[in-house]
């Protein structure tokens, strides 16, 4: 079979890195490469899993091994070693851009029971962790119906460096943190993983004090618009109010490349529109869509 994600040099790449069968119950692990294959024709088509192609063998394989791979960090781990190879080799732009989508939940999305909360703070605290399921399955009710929300970080060239999940009606401004938290950047050699960004790029759903205190007591530069209201109301405070933040208007511009990197996602049909009941098995599949735009580069 023809490969249509993973090219023979990119399968080089990420082959070593996948788990092994030895020592578990139920026999082999079948070929990784063919399933892998299998999940990414599932999420660019946006098919049911019942209608896989026989060329990638019994259904349910495939999805046990994405409901595996999403949940066990198997697709994070994949990301994270493709950007410690960039990230070696000076290719990784670290001014960073950051924004969010909103993917419409297909009816095959709902239905499933909510889930008690796994830690205390309720279902907003299970965003933060990838391997979680939230309590609501990151799906709400906004105007536009049912909706999930892609939290997204990308370096300066467009490529995914973290992602979050949460439903449709949560606010941008809440999850910039915990977002920026999971940038994590192995180094290839002694060292800790990079995760701090030279610069972030932002627009006004972000600007909060919250927001331009943390990346600024972190060292990192802002360049995030002021919104008008915010504008108001420092100036009547007078000088109590403060002075007016900075900003590049150039290096602001530099911004779009996160949009365009929500296109390229988005041309997987599995992604732009969300089909599967799981938020962690959703969201396990941007992530591989994520990795193979890395491998492109």
């Amino acid at each position: 079979m023809a490969a249509v994600v993973f090219s023979d040099e990119a399968w080089a790449r990420i082959e070593p890195l996948l788990p092994s069968s030895e020592g578990l119950r139920g026999g082999r692990f079948r070929d990784h490469r063919l399933v892998l294959e299998a999940i990414a024709w599932r999420f660019r088509t946006g098919s049911p899993w019942r209608d896989l192609p026989e060329r990638f063998g019994p259904w349910q394989t495939v999805w046990k091994r994405h409901d595996r791979f999403s949940a066990d960090g198997t697709y994070v781990r994949l990301l994270q070693a493709v950007q410690a190879d960039a990230d070696a080799a000076g290719g990784l732009d670290w001014v960073v851009s950051a924004d969010s989508t909103i993917a419409r939940a297909h009816q095959h999305s709902a239905g499933a029971r909510p889930r008690r909360p796994v830690r205390s703070g309720g279902a907003r605290s299970n965003y933060k962790d990838l391997r979680l399921e939230p309590v609501d399955h990151a799906i709400g009710r906004s105007r536009g119906g049912l909706t999930s929300k892609v939290h997204l970080a990308c370096d300066g060239r467009g490529r995914p460096l973290a992602m979050l999940l949460s439903s449709g009606n949560t606010n941008d401004t809440q999850l910039l943190g915990p977002l920026l938290a999971q940038i994590r950047v192995p180094r290839q050699g002694p060292g800790r993983p990079r995760t701090r960004p030279t610069r972030l790029l932002a627009d006004k759903g972000y600007s909060s004090r919250t927001n331009r205190r943390m990346l600024s007591g972190r060292g990192i530069a802002v360049t995030i618009p002021e919104r008008e209201d915010q504008k108001h109301h420092r100036t009547a405070r007078g000088s109590a109010g403060g002075r007016p933040y900075s900003f590049d208007n150039s290096a602001y511009r530099d911004r779009n490349v996160v949009e365009r990197c929500f296109a390229q996602l988005k041309q997987w049909r599995g992604i732009a529109s969300r089909f599967d009941k799981l938020a962690t098995n959703y969201l396990g599949g941007v992530v591989l869509a994520s990795l193979a735009l890395w491998l492109r580069t």
